[in-house]
């Protein structure tokens, strides 16, 4: 007969899955680089806009300049999908921040026992965390030819909002890797 783990399958994903989910949402967040903008008329060929949620940079992949703190001359950073990412991104940072907490609290290694309940409401937490940042980025995608941009430039989306994709997605899927913890208070009543 094999001893038990102390730390059970589910807790251990979803410690691993969470936080890698939150490295990659913030790093989604922060860089400026959801859409490129290139081909834009009146500019050099190889000149490429970078729009993120907080800023727009220029660069020139020939050279490789880079100038952020492009001013906003067509009303990108009013539009509801990029005012909805501005506000519900940081938000979901910050309630992911607080589900790993819960989390650490819950599964807590040097017990002998982990707390079930605890990890399993760490888990809700996450899940609702991950979702928080899905939407926007799913918005976003959904509405990215619609943004405004200069008439006859290529649009396409860029790393930034690639990140935030698979962050989500990790933290949805460590919140529910442990939300099964509610799984083992079921079973021992």
């Amino acid at each position: 007969h094999l001893p038990s783990m102390r730390t059970p399958t589910e807790m251990i994903v979803g410690l691993v899955l969470c936080p890698c989910g939150l490295l990659l949402t913030l790093t989604g967040t922060l860089a400026p680089s959801w859409r490129q903008v290139s081909l834009v008329p009146d500019q050099p060929v190889d000149v490429v806009w970078e729009q993120g949620i907080w800023d727009i940079c220029r660069e020139r992949q020939s050279t490789h300049d880079r100038l952020c703190g492009q001013a906003d001359e067509l009303g990108y950073f009013e539009q509801v999908p990029v005012r909805v990412a501005q506000g519900l991104m940081p938000s979901s940072l910050v309630v992911t921040l607080v589900g790993l907490v819960v989390a650490a609290l819950g599964v807590r290694c040097w017990q002998p026992e982990p707390r079930h309940v605890v990890a399993g409401v760490a888990g809700l937490v996450l899940l609702v965390s991950g979702l928080m940042s899905l939407v926007p980025s799913s918005w976003y995608t959904q509405e990215l030819w619609a943004l405004p941009a200069p008439p006859g430039s290529t649009l396409t989306v860029s790393y930034s909002l690639v990140l935030s994709y698979l962050g989500s997605c990790l933290e949805i899927l460590g919140g529910l890797a442990l939300t099964l913890s509610f799984h083992h208070c079921c079973k021992e009543r």
